[in-house]
Parts: structure tokens; sequence; C-alpha cells
């Protein structure tokens, strides 16, 4: 058999350039495409209004959010917090008067029995009546009027009323899903690349910060750390090759530990090793046979 050409329309073959031209032409089939740099965060930006910070703080895992951001995200969490545990503490009071109803009820029609067995003691021995009482069939003794129908409004079965659980009150990262506590928010501060020639918006520009001790530009493609002391934004380099030789910060000469440093999470690179997830996809109707 021979090769196939691309626009081959002789072969017996549904190649898999035809097939994507047609779902094209047709609008069927879901669309797949790599995820470009421009639709990456950057590294400077919130991760949750994927904006340029204005008052950046990181999480202990990293994960950097604007502290506008992050707190309105806290002070959310912790009114649907409120709202439900209020549902719930309802529900259970609920439950406890209707438990206190049904054994008054219980405790009266016992009272009750026992008065009327009192007053009336009469045996009647019925064979009749014993076949009817030892019977399976659920028709009888006019059990058949209790039996649920699906007829009628009044005997159809009730839906069961959902059972709330007790709420989590601790609140989770929205990135990493770890506790996320306001006291582990850790203020951080990017040094801003100095250029008298270069007069365009901090925003507008490619390269903006720069690491306070190698002067190296920050960007996606190079890791990134944060001194918990200081809350400077250094590059993974600086920290292997000079921080890590006596554990001294050289900005201000204190001593540092490993828990100093937090390695900051990077939005995206241009390499599919640092990266997860980097395609988009549009579904649409399958054209099935």
């Amino acid at each position: 058999m021979t090769r196939h050409a691309r626009n081959c329309t002789a072969g017996a073959v549904y190649t898999y350039h035809e097939k994507k031209k047609d779902a094209a032409a047709s609008g069927y089939g879901t669309n797949s495409q790599r995820v470009g740099k421009d639709s990456l965060r950057d590294f400077d930006c919130c991760c949750l209004s994927l904006q340029p910070c204005r008052n950046p703080v990181i999480t202990k895992d990293g994960y950097l959010f604007d502290k506008e951001a992050i707190l309105e995200y806290i002070l959310t969490k912790k009114k649907e917090y409120t709202r439900k545990l209020k549902e719930y503490e309802k529900q259970k009071k609920k439950q406890e008067e209707k438990f206190q109803e049904l054994t008054a009820n219980e405790e009266l029609e016992k009272l009750q029995n026992f008065l009327k067995g009192e007053k009336t003691i009469v045996f009647k021995k019925n064979k009749s009546s014993d076949e009817a009482k030892s019977s399976v069939s659920n028709m009888c003794n006019g059990r058949d009027k209790d039996l649920p129908s699906f007829w009628i409004p009044s005997k159809t079965p009730e839906a069961k009323e959902v059972t709330l659980q007790k709420p989590d009150k601790n609140i989770y990262c929205p990135i990493s899903g770890n506790i996320l506590k306001l006291k582990d928010l850790l203020p951080i501060k990017f040094t801003e690349i100095k250029d008298p020639d270069d007069k365009k918006s901090l925003i507008i520009k490619q390269a903006r910060y720069m690491c306070p001790i190698t002067h190296d530009v920050l960007s996606n493609s190079i890791p990134c750390a944060a001194i918990r002391t200081t809350g400077d934004i250094i590059t993974m380099e600086c920290v292997e090759k000079i921080i890590k030789k006596d554990w001294i910060n050289p900005l201000d000469s204190t001593k540092l530990t490993e828990n100093d440093i937090i390695p900051l999470q990077r939005g995206g690179t241009g390499y599919s090793a640092a990266n997860n997830d980097l395609e988009g996809k549009h579904e649409r109707p399958v054209l099935q046979a």
C-alpha cells in the first residue's frame, strides 16, 4: 500500500488531516491548542486576580497574592462559614425539638395503652382473626389504607430532609488547598530595575524587577525565592551560590536558616518540563457514525 499524501482523496483511510479539516468545517469535535506565553500568569502577578500585585504577599508554600484580593477571599470564606454554621445550628435545634416531641408522644401513648388495658381486659380467640394477623400480606387489617399512593397527593412519600454536616472553620488556599492563616501571609518586595533612559511605565516593561544581590533580571524562566526576614525576592542561583555558603543575608548581614528561604511558585515558562496542563481545550459535540 502506497503512502498517502496530505490531501489524498483516493485513499480508503480517513486520515488525521482530513478529520481535523472536516471537524473545523462542521463545528464538531474538541479543539485543543497549546497554551502560549501570553496565556500564562507572570511571576509577579496575583494567583487570584492574575494582575500585577500592588501589595504582594506570599503564603508559606510560595504562592503570590495581592493583599487586597487574598483578604477579600478570606473575608468571603468567613462569611460563608458563619452562614453555614447558622443553618447547621438551626437544623440541629429543630431535630432536638422533634426528638423531644416524639419522646413525649411515645410516653403518652404508652400510658394511654396501659390505662386502656387495665379497664377492658378482654381475651378473644378467633381463628380467622389469628390467621389475618399472622398473614404476610400488607393489604389485611386495614393496612391497605395506609399504603403510599403516587396518585393521591396526601399519600405520596415525602422527600427526606438533607442532613447538614458541621462546616469546617478552616480556610484553605485557593491554589494549593492547604490551610491558610492570616498570620502566615508574608509581605514581600520586588526590586525595580532603575534605567533612566527607559521612560516606559512599569506595567508595560518586559523586564521590571531584578535580584537585589546579583542584579539578575527576574522572569518566569528564572526560579526565585523570598527571604522571610526581609521579604526580598532573589534568584535561586543566588541562594545556592551565595547565601548557602555561610547563611548570612548580604543585604543586612543577618543570620539566616533554611526555613527563611521560601521558593516562589512560578506562573509558567516556555518549557514543558516546568509546567503542567499547558493545553487548552474547547469541547464541542462529537460527530459519530
